[in-house]
């Protein structure tokens, strides 16, 4: 039977970053929960980009992009600074800084349960009879 491993004693639930409420969690991953919204992040990631131009690769249209730019703007994931009606965006790192800090905190608990699977498969395999000179085992 696999031991099983729990949380840490801090109750058992990932504590935030300072700067990252539950709020702003929520919002980061309801942003990233759209293919529309990350792949706009994604080309952001190579530097400012007009509307305009973010738009140009989806089959929907200019104000379809911008409303999943005032999501990923709410939050915090971009910036968006406006000159008349021209509209430049630029991708924000922190809050995905932020939320993977938050996400790595249960890399502790998955690294106890590889540990105690490496420990049963090992054992497992101990336990096997050695195969004999022609292969076969015994």
């Amino acid at each position: 039977m696999i031991e099983t491993h729990t949380l840490p004693p801090s109750g058992g639930i990932p504590q935030l970053p300072p700067e990252l409420t539950d709020e702003k969690l929520d919002r980061v991953f309801f942003a990233l929960s759209d293919p529309v919204r990350r792949a706009i992040l994604a080309r952001l990631g190579g530097g400012a980009f007009l509307v305009s131009e973010l738009a140009e690769p989806f089959d929907i249209s200019v104000q379809a992009v911008s409303r999943h730019i005032q999501v990923l703007v709410r939050a915090g994931l971009v910036q968006q600074e406006r000159t008349g009606r021209i509209s430049r965006c630029r991708l924000e790192v922190g809050p995905i800084y932020a939320a993977a800090v938050w996400i790595n905190q249960y890399s502790e608990y998955w690294q106890a349960q590889f540990d105690a699977l490496a420990d049963w498969l090992g054992k497992i395999e101990a336990r096997k009879p050695a195969p004999n000179k022609t292969g076969e085992e015994r």
